[in-house]
């Protein structure tokens, strides 16, 4: 018996104790320092529970299972729901500070009936049989103004008709005057952000003239929710608004939004995606952030009930009382997401559409794909990714996203690792060990 390829053994954050994950076998357990010097050193006092758990193995029984895993795995994928983006704008009404899409085109809005049907028409021929729902991303697409709205209407009334769920991607400054217009369809949610309380925030998230968005934003999401309309609110954390998100999740818990099911929360990280950040300083990295996100909740229990972090499988792990599947693929690009616009074009997903260079193809005014490029989303996983191969974090990671590590090497097939160790680190210490 040999130590499985797929355990992952770290040190509980602010503990003595250790932890060991196996993503193949679905297993988990929090180990004393004894137990963790044994498979440093491979000589263990009782590998029964050991091989039972598949933390010790035969390998070829592993490679078995790891193929039977990575099957299961690709015949669930082709039944998921696949998420399709549309944008009918690049132009947004906010001057954020860290606008990643801030060299896009930015074209001001007008009437896209043609576009909308074409899009509608793709989506109907290309995506038959398959459960699917439209996110409409930009930009801004709930605007002010005529035009905006019509086009809105639009896309609400087509997507009705076919009875597909619409989610939007909005700034939220205006989404208190379009609560009449998203009642007509089928809204699935509603995404929106605040990175912080009202004098922070406005200073992040400003309308291009500088004055400040929070308060229209908050009766924003009062609106929505008093139409039984689902928010997901998002705040974008970097170091300069970490020091106030505990401020943000005291507010959203005294105006009773964590009360509501129809509330939910995520955090975002600003990070360099295409457009160069100004001030590298403020950006974290994954591991910094979710380490002063970790030191927060220590400090305001309270935070919890406005959000849990996943810190990799950690919070499914103590939600679930078990593991999730194992992860061969993180990416959905080409997958189970895609991404449409405005002018035609086709992308991978939402990292993706709208940069220069990066169109796998039109819709309109006729149908054409750059198949060769597709297939490299398409095949891309832990399978395919060279560094991925022989990692034992593989399972838990899956590779990370395509269109971070296409920015970062020009390669579509190169890993965007993540910090899987550190962060179930700090989880699981969190959720298990100081509850």
């Amino acid at each position: 018996m040999e130590q499985s390829r797929h355990n992952i053994i770290g040190k509980l954050k602010d503990s003595d104790e250790y932890f060991i994950v196996n993503p193949l076998s679905r297993e988990a357990d929090i180990i004393t320092v004894e137990k963790a010097k044994e498979f440093e050193t491979g000589r263990f006092t009782n590998s029964e529970e050991l091989v039972e758990k598949g933390y010790l193995v035969k390998p070829e029984e592993e490679k078995r299972r790891y193929n039977r895993e990575y099957l299961d795995f690709l015949d669930n994928r082709d039944e998921d729901e696949i998420q399709i983006f549309y944008v009918p704008t690049y132009f947004c009404n906010f001057a954020c500070t860290y606008c990643y899409q801030e060299g896009y085109e930015h074209t001001p809005e007008v009437k896209h009936t043609d576009v909308i049907d074409a899009f509608f028409t793709y989506v109907e021929k290309e995506f038959a049989g398959r459960r699917k729902y439209i996110t409409v991303f930009g930009g801004e697409p709930l605007l002010p103004g005529t035009a905006a709205k019509t086009n809105v209407s639009y896309l609400i009334e087509e997507a009705t008709k076919r009875k597909l769920q619409l989610a939007f991607v909005t700034n939220g400054h205006t989404l208190a005057e379009y609560v009449p217009i998203l009642k007509k369809g089928l809204i699935r949610e509603i995404q929106v952000t605040l990175d912080g309380p009202a004098e922070v925030h406005d200073r992040r998230r400003m309308l291009k003239g500088g004055q400040g968005t929070f308060s229209q934003i908050v009766e924003g999401i009062d609106a929505a929710l008093a139409e039984h309309m689902p928010i997901n609110l998002r705040a974008v954390m970097d170091k300069q608004n970490m020091p106030y998100l505990g401020e943000l999740a005291d507010f959203a818990i005294e105006k009773g939004w964590t009360d509501s099911p129809l509330f939910k929360t995520q955090l975002g990280r600003n990070y360099e995606l295409h457009v160069c950040q100004a001030d590298q300083q403020k950006l974290y990295d994954r591991v910094n952030m979710y380490e002063d996100v970790y030191e927060l909740v220590k400090r305001q229990p309270s935070f919890l009930q406005f959000h849990r972090p996943a810190f990799s499988i950690s919070k499914f792990l103590f939600e679930n009382g078990e593991m999730p599947s194992p992860l061969f693929d993180s990416c959905p690009g080409c997958k189970t997401e895609w991404a449409f616009d405005f002018s035609g074009r086709i992308y991978s997903c939402t990292a993706t559409v709208g940069k220069e260079g990066e169109s796998l193809g039109t819709f309109y005014p006729t149908v054409t794909k750059k198949e060769e490029i597709i297939e490299q989303w398409e095949e891309r996983d832990v399978t395919t990714i060279e560094a991925c191969r022989g990692c034992p974090l593989q399972l838990a990671c899956g590779g990370g996203c395509a269109a971070v590590a296409k920015n970062a090497t020009g390669k579509i097939g190169s890993p965007d690792c993540r910090p899987v160790k550190d962060l179930m680190g700090m989880g699981l210490s969190l959720y298990f060990n100081q509850q």
